[in-house]
């Protein structure tokens, strides 16, 4: 069960495996705040990349580079200027084993060429500032709360140099090893975590988890049994196999919900 989480369902992440074949738009996710007050929702959506394989001179777009003027971001919005947009943003050139934070509130978009695993809240509430490169319209890109509503969402203030390089990770650059590493930076800890490992490990802790084999051949063991896996395969690991480590010389992503889920919950966003 969830133990706390808002019902039975409740596992406390969502993982995603995304291969961008074209560029993403310009969008944002609202925080719990906002999610709490508009969406009926204890969840809002901040999300991370973890990037598993890139084109050359791929990048993220991640906050805007310097402050921008709601009114002047309203008017490049109706009048779909995506060009204006990312020429304000931080652009971000990506390689395998970077982990990006992306918080809500903050503007984002990914460029065709990269595939990445995205941990994120569970939810799906997008604010799309750019829908013109979409399928979707403009009466679907403000979660049916009209864009004066959902606009005070979206962060207007630079993100500067240091604090977009708080939201980056190089960890996973580095050959897993057999300890369970972080792979994003410390910030995304009470919302979801993602760790690597690789042949023989020590144990985890029970609870829910999705394990994602990344290279070789293995097993999940613990008391309650061992399964076999490989790469190319993802497993969702529930509280009741218990403490269970990787044996073999498989190499895994793991991801799961963040420290002290589902009780930091309670207070809205986490600061």
């Amino acid at each position: 069960g969830a133990r706390g989480g808002r019902d039975a369902a409740d596992l406390g992440i969502l993982v995603k495996l995304l291969d961008a074949r074209q560029r993403l738009p310009v969008h944002v996710h609202p925080d719990r705040g906002f999610a709490a007050s508009h969406l009926d929702c204890p969840y809002g959506k901040t999300e991370a990349w973890y990037v598993l394989e890139t084109e050359d001179d791929c990048a993220v777009h991640l906050g805007w580079n310097r402050p921008v003027d709601r009114d002047e971001l309203d008017r490049r919005r109706e009048a779909q200027d995506g060009e204006w947009m990312l020429a304000h943003m931080n652009r971000v050139v990506v390689r395998p084993g970077m982990g990006v934070l992306v918080p809500a509130g903050t503007v984002h978009a990914i460029d065709g060429g990269i595939f990445l695993a995205e941990v994120q809240e569970p939810t799906d509430f997008s604010i799309l500032l750019e829908w013109s490169v979409t399928t979707s319209t403009r009466e679907e890109s403000h979660l049916d709360l009209g864009f004066d509503a959902v606009m005070p969402a979206v962060s207007t203030d630079a993100l500067d140099a240091a604090a977009l390089d708080a939201l980056i990770s190089t960890a996973g650059t580095a050959p897993a090893e057999a300890g369970f590493r972080s792979l994003l930076p410390s910030a995304a800890d009470p919302y979801f975590r993602l760790f690597d490992a690789a042949g023989e490990t020590a144990s985890r802790e029970a609870g829910f988890a999705v394990v994602l084999v990344s290279d070789g051949a293995g097993a999940l063991v613990s008391e309650a049994g061992s399964v076999d896996v490989a790469r190319g395969q993802v497993y969702a690991v529930p509280h009741a196999f218990g403490a269970w480590r990787l044996a073999g010389a498989a190499e895994v992503l793991v991801a799961a919900p963040g420290a002290g889920w589902p009780m930091t919950l309670r207070g809205g966003d986490v600061r």
